[in-house]
């Protein structure tokens, strides 16, 4: 925990975002830096409205244990979406989304 995920079809410096989030994460819900963990899902193919302009996307997901607030989570989520222009190399059209939640209850790990 926490468990971040990163859906992209814009070009993106991976590795300099993982390792500037991971603090950010840290400082902003009081998780461990060992504890974070980032893994990037290149998206091929998506439609964003009626899917007639060319426009690329960024989908960040980080899952955490229950009992953050909702501002805290909605502070974290800003935060990430004030990160992520720093390493994109596209600065037009691109689409940043941010979503911040509880882990299931069912999430376990060694």
């Amino acid at each position: 925990m926490p468990q971040i995920t990163v859906d992209y079809s814009a070009p993106l410096d991976r590795r300099g975002f993982a390792r500037a989030l991971h603090p950010l994460v840290v400082e902003t819900v009081d998780a461990s830096l060992g504890a974070c963990k980032t893994r990037f899902r290149e998206v091929e193919e998506f439609v964003v409205g009626g899917g007639a302009e060319e426009e690329v996307l960024v989908h960040v997901e980080i899952g955490l244990l229950a009992g953050r607030t909702d501002e805290v989570k909605a502070r974290l989520a800003e935060a990430v979406l004030d990160l992520l222009p720093g390493y994109l190399k596209a600065a037009e059209g691109v689409r940043l989304s941010v979503e911040v939640r509880d882990l299931d209850g069912s999430y376990r790990k060694r």
